[in-house]
């Protein structure tokens, strides 16, 4: 089992559930630019680690590219993420049970209200 975790909170998906013809996986150091995004209805992007934030690189350039599909984040992505996961691009965050456990759902809908609390708006309201 996974846990997806949505603006909503937590889901828990088998990890059969989904169709993997139509799902592109993604390495964290791939070309995001080279990525042939055509016929792929999600799009799944490695986070091997919390430390590594090219993934939200990869996910903005390929919104800037024009993959309107489902934008998944999948690994080691933590709560205190979210935000910059959602403003980057992701439709949602893909969680082992385990940091699930560690991190739990109050923490991620804490950061759900992502579109309010990015440094923007808090420079122009100060």
């Amino acid at each position: 089992m996974t846990v997806i975790v949505t603006d909503k909170g937590f889901t828990r998906v088998a990890q059969d559930q989904s169709d993997t013809a139509q799902v592109l996986d993604l390495a964290s150091d791939v070309d995001p630019e080279t990525v042939d995004f055509a016929g792929a209805a999600l799009i799944r992007v490695e986070f091997p680690s919390f430390a590594d934030g090219r993934g939200f690189t990869i996910a903005n350039v390929l919104r800037r590219r024009g993959f309107s599909g489902h934008l998944r984040a999948s690994g080691h992505v933590i709560a205190d993420q979210y935000a910059m996961a959602r403003r980057s691009g992701f439709d949602d965050v893909e969680i082992s049970d385990d940091l699930a456990a560690r991190q739990p759902e109050d923490q991620w809908l804490a950061r759900a209200n992502w579109q309010a609390h990015d440094y923007q708006s808090r420079l122009r309201a100060g």
